[in-house]
């Protein structure tokens, strides 16, 4: 029902934070390659998407025998859990009325650290209000210092707690560092869409003509498609959003959307994740394929 190309490196962090994570942390490869089956994506691009990813340090790999089990880090355990918080969360969280400042001031030399660091502040909330100078309402200390740690940044950076004193009002200030229109434009779309999806759906299940693979798939689309607010929506505390704010109705048509598909969806994960671990030398597709363009990462 969700249409459009998945990238599969986005789907498989989504797959990791939405199941994964839960059933011990890791997978096998071949189990992996089989549920993106489903989507219509080949082995090779799920091996190439691995294969970034443990680059990047979000996953390692552990070796059984002549199979190979994929399993975050502790960073990519950090992400997960920090999505999962923002995604699943029931309300906007509660002001304290202080704003988070970041200012930094880094070399030239380290140009791929600065546009690495702009995209972990945005993903975690924060705006820009000037050059080098990003602000948040949300208590984000715990995250910005797991970010200034991450690349080392701490000579280049000064952080402020702060209180807006004016002349203007603090939804002014809101208003400067994020095009709130254009966040409420992409929740309008959600809606339209996925209310539309969510009665079809609802009305198959109902006549049982939706199997559990075709509930797999559709709820992994709908995280997947919901996920992408965290890039865009810095989820501001209730006092800071404006009247006709869509966030609100669209995470309530997410979570029922999701509950109805959270039962036969789980079942058709747990089928493929367990019979991955059942098997050993079975599938020697998958063994000899995986070897191919998976660089083996000892932890």
């Amino acid at each position: 029902m969700a249409n459009g190309v998945i990238n599969t490196r986005s789907m498989i962090f989504t797959l990791y934070g939405d199941y994964i994570r839960h059933y011990g942390n890791e997978i096998w490869i071949g189990s992996l390659i089989r549920l993106f089956e489903e989507f219509g994506h080949n082995g090779q691009s799920v091996r190439a998407a691995i294969s970034r990813m443990s680059k990047q340090g979000w996953i390692k790999a552990r070796k059984e025998g002549n199979k190979s089990y994929y399993y975050l880090t502790e960073i990519g355990i950090s992400r997960m859990e920090e999505a999962a918080n923002r995604i699943f969360k029931l309300q906007p969280p509660t002001w304290d009325g202080k704003w988070r400042m970041l200012m930094y001031s880094i070399p030239e030399e380290k140009r791929s650290v600065r546009d690495e660091l702009r995209k972990e502040l945005v993903w975690s909330g924060f705006g820009t209000m000037a050059n080098s100078c990003w602000v948040s309402p949300n208590n984000l200390e715990k995250e910005l210092k797991t970010i200034i740690e991450k690349y080392d940044i701490e000579p280049y950076v000064h952080f402020f707690l702060a209180r807006y004193d004016g002349p203007r009002e603090n939804k002014n200030l809101i208003e400067e560092c994020w095009n709130i229109d254009e966040i409420n434009a992409k929740y309008e779309e959600f809606i339209s869409t996925h209310s539309a999806n969510y009665v079809i759906a609802k009305d198959k299940i109902d006549n049982k003509e939706m199997t559990q693979a075709e509930c797999f798939v559709e709820r992994a689309k709908l995280v997947h498609e919901y996920r992408k607010f965290l890039f865009i929506d810095p989820g501001l505390p209730d006092e800071l959003l404006p009247e006709k704010w869509l966030g609100t109705k669209a995470s309530n048509l997410f979570r029922e959307y999701y509950k109805m598909l959270a039962e036969p969806a789980s079942e058709f994960f747990e089928s493929v994740f367990k019979e991955g671990n059942s098997l050993k030398k079975k599938d020697k597709e998958y063994d000899a394929l995986e070897h191919e363009l998976i660089p083996e990462t000892k932890s």
